[in-house]
């Protein structure tokens, strides 16, 4: 059974920078992509950041030039480094990883933006 576990989470003011890990109880280089997704208050669920086992990084739009998702095989770890921090960026945030035909989510990490 595969465990996924975030942490980085916390409040930041605006502009502020964070980053966020998601560490797997076992390898990740054989995770077809991994990713972080979010979710605010009174919304919907939305993938911020996915990262295949080839190291290509897509982007929702809203986070395209202030987030950046990295993965090291070596720790079986994913990173979200987020910068340029905004209010609308406060959610959840989850790291879930895709292997084979199954989906692994973590329990997510508060991301507070607020002066």
């Amino acid at each position: 059974q595969v465990q996924l576990v975030e942490s980085g989470g916390g409040l930041v003011q605006p502009g502020g920078s964070l980053r966020l890990s998601c560490a797997a109880s076992g390898s990740i280089s054989s995770f077809n992509t991994m990713g972080w997704y979010r979710q605010a208050p009174g919304k919907e669920r939305e993938l911020v950041a996915t990262i295949t086992s080839g190291d290509s990084p897509k982007y929702a739009n809203s986070v395209k030039g202030r987030l950046t998702i990295s993965r090291d095989n070596a720790k079986n770890t994913v990173y979200l480094q987020m910068n340029s921090l905004k209010p609308e960026d406060t959610a959840v945030y989850y790291c879930y990883g895709t292997l084979g035909v199954y989906n692994y989510w973590g329990r997510g990490t508060q991301v507070t933006v607020s002066s």
